[in-house]
């Protein structure tokens, strides 16, 4: 396994390094704000379980969706919204914050509240942005194009690596198979990893069924745990999960989101996977 290893900033100022050797990263919460208030419930219960468990927390909650399945769909507060209440989490709760972003006019915006830029899997290609995230000098976070095959994101590193970008982690989030279904790889988490960035899987989103309900996205969240698994044993640096109290609830992907209350329970055994295999 190739030895790679990044440095995120954090709140306390205590970089956290992720990589080889390192505690397992997750990157979790609600996949768009939808209040303060549950913001904050998430991000301090998920802070207070990791803490618990050993491992690295990141929160994450977009402040806009933009790629939505209908024009009704909840796409969150906006950019200067959402970067406040971003803010507050970092700021009172002590963790380090990530988000979407889907055009160079947001870049500046965002790179002055969050500790990770987030580039959404339909902007993977998107060179403008890529290169003005990672001009910023924080770490970036790539998801893999569901219509993108995983040697092709060699091409997006190289892009930010050509304008000194240096923290680069990349996304697994499963491929197009037909029509509104999405298939994993495993193949594809060795093959990223070799590039020298840390891999992260998507556990919720590798469940999703685009557009499987006509005007919004489907989801199978019965099969997190059987994926999640099976790429912690595939040797991954970190998960990301979209985590909600009560995802029937949810204003946002609640049909492939993990309820809070089961997260523990999950990360308990990925550690165990972790521990076994390493």
């Amino acid at each position: 396994m190739t030895d790679i290893s990044i440095t995120i900033d954090t709140p306390s100022g205590t970089p956290l390094v992720i990589g080889t050797g390192q505690p397992l990263l997750l990157i979790g919460g609600p996949c768009a704000l939808e209040s303060e208030e549950l913001a904050r419930t998430v991000a301090s219960a998920m802070q207070e379980i990791c803490d618990r468990l050993g491992i690295y927390y990141v929160f994450k909650a977009s402040f806009d969706k933009a790629n939505r399945t209908s024009l009704d769909s909840y796409r969150g507060p906006g950019l200067e919204e959402g970067l406040a209440t971003l803010a507050k989490i970092r700021k009172e709760i002590g963790v380090p914050v990530i988000s979407d972003i889907h055009d160079i006019t947001q870049v500046d915006a965002a790179a002055e509240v969050l500790d990770i830029l987030q580039i959404p899997a339909f902007l993977c290609r998107q060179t403008d942005l890529l290169t003005a995230a990672a001009r910023t000098g924080k770490t970036v976070n790539v998801k893999k194009g569901q219509f993108v095959s995983p040697w092709d994101m060699e091409n997006a590193v190289n892009k930010m690596r050509g304008v000194g970008g240096k923290s680069i982690m990349l996304v697994e989030r499963g491929a197009s198979f037909g029509y509104n279904n999405l298939v994993v790889d495993m193949r594809s988490l060795p093959v990223m990893r070799s590039f020298g960035c840390p891999v992260i899987f998507d556990a919720t989103h590798s469940v999703q069924l685009p557009g499987g309900s006509g005007g919004s996205s489907s989801g199978q969240r019965e099969f997190i745990p059987t994926l999640s698994k099976a790429a912690v044993a595939a040797g991954i640096d970190g998960l990301f999960m979209e985590i909600h109290p009560d995802p029937d609830k949810a204003l946002c992907d609640g049909p492939n989101s993990i309820r809070l209350d089961n997260v523990e329970e999950l990360l308990v055994q990925l550690i165990r996977v972790r521990n076994a295999v390493t």
